[in-house]
């Protein structure tokens, strides 16, 4: 009996450590969500009613002459500094806007479909300090805690993200604080993500001349501007609108020369609810969505059908002292809220959620970021934007974390994929051979075999030794275990998928601040 048991768990042993190909992994990009739905269907026509009455009866001031130009050509009104948006071209617009197209990456196995309700995890911020976690073992615990972030960090972040599997697209989640000027950071932010990862990356610029050098930056990547075209492997992230209801001039700007370069755009209104947005979950929600739609009428106004994601990204603020609250539960009811306003329409929605409020990767970090990305991936959503990494409610990023998050992704996506019900998974006749004509257990049965790599995911971090097994391996917390894996991974993990000829020549064009020998091990 004990010969059987033990062959049993060798065989699941070495099943378990034997490569699946993508399409058979327990959890992979674009699993379809959709199943937490915080408003009802009379909610949501409510919302989209109010919706379409603040835009054509309020609209947007502060619009610059291309955007006035572009949408009042297509049915938009521009009086007394305002521009509205009739409710018809507003419809018309969400009819005819683009939707199930795909997000290219620089290599085809990452490239992510926007369509329904698949849902995709990827970092963004812009943390302004990295948090270096072990020194909170100082005998003064804080002290040297957070440190600037530089160029060199937001290379390093996104060659980790490019090795960690739950994590399926790249978004600065790091200033460059050791670049003073705007343009040569927006260059070099460029510069740092579509050479750290072969995964798609989100970008910005501040001016509509640094998007010009980013788009060339681009064609150099991917050989040409054709092949740019054909595959966008980079979208713009654009805080087109300074809310309540007023564009951003320069973003807008900015945006208008990406949309014509044929770059993909997140159109991003980040309303902080109580402040900048009202302070009712709901209104928050019609402000957001509203806003984006805005944008969405004019992108579609300069290209129609340009692919644009849908981004409402309203923020919580603790109202006792104004600060922002990225870990409350009201912001994971409230982006939940929006990737399902996104599914009622049918459009690519990229909300954000794991934003901790705590400073460091620890208990509170976890159940915070917990409970906001799970309703944000079940919201449906198809792209959950800062899901790792993130501290403070944006203000540090933890690589360690990072690392921490991905296995929690894999959980989470893991929620997100669901139980399918089949034939097979019923399992009947599995069962009856078991009971009937077998040993009266699962554990050696080809169907338990087969399942436990398909059907279930393993943490790389977290633990499941017995308490006895874990103190005889040294009683590691989680954050030192994942401190290892990064380092290791930081150590050794240099993408080059870029050719040396290629980075030769961006660095002839551009002041490119990451030294070349930072980039390669040893």
């Amino acid at each position: 009996m004990s010969s059987r048991r033990a062959g049993g768990r060798v065989a699941r042993q070495a099943l378990r450590a034997a490569p699946l190909p993508a399409a058979d992994k327990p959890v992979r990009p674009g699993l379809v969500g959709g199943r937490y739905q915080p408003l009802t269907a009379t909610d949501l026509d409510r919302v989209h009613g109010t919706i379409l009455d603040l835009l054509e009866q309020i609209g947007f001031s502060r619009a610059i002459p291309g955007c006035i130009e572009a949408v009042t050509s297509v049915g938009g009104v521009y009086r007394d500094g305002r521009l509205t948006f009739p409710r018809a071209l507003v419809e018309d617009t969400i009819a005819s806007a683009a939707r199930d197209f795909t997000l290219h990456a620089q290599v085809p196995e990452w490239d992510l479909q926007l369509s329904g309700s698949r849902v995709h995890f990827g970092t963004a911020g812009a943390a302004v300090h990295v948090v270096d976690a072990w020194k909170t073992h100082d005998a003064y615990p804080g002290k040297g805690l957070y440190r600037e972030s530089t160029a060199q960090d937001l290379y390093d972040a996104a060659r980790l993200v490019d090795s960690l599997e739950h994590l399926h697209f790249f978004q600065r989640c790091m200033v460059a604080r050791d670049i003073e000027s705007p343009r040569l950071m927006d260059l070099n932010t460029t510069y740092a993500s579509v050479s750290g990862t072969r995964k798609h990356c989100g970008v910005s610029y501040v001016d509509p001349a640094h998007a010009e050098e980013g788009l060339r930056l681009l064609h150099e990547v991917a050989g040409g501007e054709k092949k740019w075209r054909e595959r966008p492997f980079a979208s713009l992230s654009c805080c087109f609108v300074v809310p309540p209801m007023r564009f951003a001039e320069d973003a807008c700007r900015v945006m208008e020369v990406c949309i014509r370069g044929g770059m993909p755009i997140l159109l991003l209104a980040a309303g902080q609810a109580g402040a900048t947005s009202p302070a009712s979950l709901a209104g928050s929600v019609v402000q957001e969505w509203a806003e984006v739609l805005g944008a969405l009428v004019y992108a579609n106004a300069i290209v129609p059908g340009h692919p644009c994601i849908c981004g409402p990204w309203p923020f919580v603020s603790d109202l006792r002292t104004g600060a922002m609250s990225g870990g409350s539960g009201e912001q994971a009811v409230l982006m939940a809220a929006c990737g399902q306003v996104g599914r009622y329409y049918d459009l690519p929605t990229g909300i954000a959620a794991g934003m901790a409020d705590s400073k460091i990767p620890d208990a509170q970090s976890g159940y915070e970021k917990s409970y906001t990305l799970t309703l944000a991936g079940h919201s449906g959503a198809n792209l959950i934007y800062e899901s790792a990494g993130m501290q403070a409610s944006l203000l540090g990023f933890s690589f360690e974390g990072c690392t921490i998050d991905n296995d929690m992704l894999g959980a989470i996506n893991r929620t997100v994929r669901g139980v399918e019900v089949d034939d097979a998974s019923l399992a009947l006749e599995t069962i009856r051979e078991v009971c009937i004509g077998g040993p009266e257990h699962f554990l050696g049965h080809q169907a338990t075999l087969s399942r436990m790599q398909r059907d279930y995911v393993y943490p790389d971090i977290g633990d499941r030794l017995t308490p006895a097994e874990w103190i005889g391996r040294g009683a590691e917390p989680a954050d030192v275990r994942a401190r290892r894996k990064t380092m290791a991974i930081l150590e050794t993990h240099f993408p080059s998928h870029i050719p040396e000829e290629v980075d030769a020549r961006i660095r002839a064009q551009f002041d490119i601040r990451i030294p070349r020998d930072k980039m390669r091990a040893g």
